[in-house]
């Protein structure tokens, strides 16, 4: 594997520590799209396939995903 998508995810993970004053939402958007990108990443890299892509589409429906979920938690939806 390669060391960008791995720098990338971590970089991503890094990021979302700093963000306590976010809605529930606002988290599970970030975190969930942070996790979707390296799961993503993972599946493609070990398919063979382009891993861009795969933190791509990973990290939008993880995002969607956590947004979503957050959005329950908030009871705004």
């Amino acid at each position: 594997m390669k060391k960008t998508p791995a720098i990338l995810v971590m970089t991503a993970f890094l990021l979302t520590t700093g963000c306590t004053n976010l809605s529930k939402t606002e988290q599970g958007a970030l975190s969930g799209g942070a996790i979707g990108a390296g799961v993503g990443a993972a599946a493609t890299a070990i398919a063979g396939s382009s891993v861009a892509a795969g933190m791509i589409v990973g990290g939008a429906v993880g995002a969607a995903a956590g947004a979503y979920s957050g959005c329950k938690k908030d009871e705004k939806c």
